[in-house]
């Protein structure tokens, strides 16, 4: 099955040359299945007649990564390794060093396929190797079910100014997708006197142990077998009943795949046409991970400050407002350390971060209320933002994503209506304890995080 070209995208001007395979590098697709980056690739491939070589990158200073994320993300890649072994694909797993492996490894190649991407580092990682590399290179749309630019040319104002240009072309891109098989399957052997080539992932995995290191696996383990687990498990016992009890915090009535789609293990279209698929009316899921995640992919796309400031990424009747309210007095402050080690007088934000340490995931409830805290409890505004993306980005396992980016910012009302003011917040939406207990079983929550521990 061909790729759609509206998913294709030509970053440099090079002339194709005369090589001797065509290289995909895989970096935010990290599967096999329903991957057009993947897919284009073989496509070029045989069009050439060549063989294909993958290879992934695996930079150990990777911004804000820390020995849980490479855990997850070397978990799914080990699986990767042993099914292309057993389709006689080439793929080579490499630690990345500078700019420059990217040009030894293609040295050969007749040009290059990886995957489109929106946050502002990846996107210049990729543009700095296509001013570098003297071969065409293609980025392709593999993670998001409509394409970006296709659905809008500029930063969206909320859901509902994005909702209706998706849904106006969801049904063209919302369809199966199947690789072409790949024909010619000519070994390609890099040499490990020249490459950096990683092959014991366990014994890699080690350099990134600290005394506090944290390990998600009991939790989420990577790979797309154990996304199709959780996806199955979802559709079978949580689709029928998802709308009215996925916000019950002692519960959890949501996917779980967040992880597997921050690495790309599962794609957001299998997820989605399975829902669709099934015996239950998906649509109030396939708002979240259709709508609500594609408009926090416009918003770091279209605005790449979005971890910057407030300023940068807040309408104005938002950021004045929270300004006008800086000076507030608060009824209780609390340093980041105190954030982190859960110390805080509210046993409800304790256990919410205790369930992020623990788990790699917190309830996505609970996560609204938590970022509403770290601003009533901060002295800045600014300090409460950068607070809440770091402490998100370290112990969540779907931290560091487009999601993550948008839904920090909604706690300051990105993507928000203005609501009643009142102190500290200015208009911005509160909430409060007592709401929690009013809407929830709360002991239960607490008991579940107990048990956890």
């Amino acid at each position: 099955m061909l790729v759609e070209k509206k998913r294709i995208e030509r970053i440099n001007e090079a002339e194709l040359k005369e090589g001797k395979f065509v290289a995909y590098w895989m970096q935010s697709s990290q599967r096999l299945e329903y991957n057009q980056a993947l897919g284009y690739a073989v496509e070029k491939a045989n069009q050439l007649n060549q063989p294909l070589l993958i290879f992934f990158l695996i930079n150990p200073n990777y911004p804000e990564a820390e020995y849980g994320h490479f855990k997850f993300m070397l978990q799914g890649l080990k699986e990767i390794k042993a099914k292309a072994a057993a389709e006689k694909i080439n793929f080579y797993i490499l630690k990345y060093d500078g700019i420059e492996d990217l040009k030894k490894i293609t040295e050969d190649a007749s040009l290059i396929i990886s995957e489109k991407v929106y946050l502002n580092h990846l996107q210049k990682w990729k543009l700095e190797a296509a001013e570098l590399l003297s071969i065409p290179f293609y980025l392709v749309e593999s993670n998001l079910i409509c394409p970006i630019e296709e659905v809008s040319q500029k930063e969206e104002y909320a859901a509902y100014t994005i909702r209706k240009k998706i849904n106006k072309i969801r049904a063209k891109y919302l369809k199966k997708y199947e690789r072409e098989k790949l024909e010619n399957k000519e070994e390609i052997k890099l040499k490990k006197s020249e490459f950096k080539i990683i092959n014991e992932l366990d014994k890699f995995l080690q350099q990134f142990k600290t005394e506090k290191e944290i390990s998600y696996e009991k939790y989420f383990v990577g790979g797309y077998q154990q996304a199709k687990e959780k996806l199955d498990n979802f559709i079978n016992n949580k689709l029928q009943n998802y709308d009215e009890k996925r916000n019950i915090p002692h519960l959890n009535f949501q996917s779980d795949l967040s992880p597997y789609l921050h690495f790309g293990q599962i794609s957001a279209q299998e997820i989605a046409l399975t829902a669709l698929n099934s015996d239950y009316d998906a649509e109030d899921f396939l708002e979240e991970l259709i709508v609500r995640r594609e408009l926090a992919f416009n918003f770091v796309y279209y605005n790449q400050n979005y971890d910057r400031s407030l300023k940068d990424i807040l309408y104005d009747w938002a950021y004045e407002s929270l300004m006008e309210h800086k000076e507030d007095e608060r009824e209780y402050l609390y340093d980041y350390q105190e954030f982190e080690n859960a110390e805080t007088h509210d046993k409800y934000w304790n256990a919410a971060q205790k369930e992020m340490l623990i788990t790699g995931k917190m309830h996505n409830y609970m996560r609204m209320y938590w970022g509403k805290k770290i601003l009533e409890w901060t002295s800045d505004p600014e300090d409460a933002f950068q607070w809440a993306l770091k402490l998100n980005n370290k112990y969540s396992l779907d931290g560091r994503d487009a999601n993550s980016y948008a839904g920090v910012g909604w706690i300051f009302s990105k993507h928000d209506r203005a609501w009643t003011e009142r102190k500290i917040f200015g208009k911005v939406r509160y909430m409060n304890a007592a709401g929690l207990e009013r809407k929830f079983d709360m002991k239960k929550y607490l008991q579940k995080i107990d048990e956890l521990e």
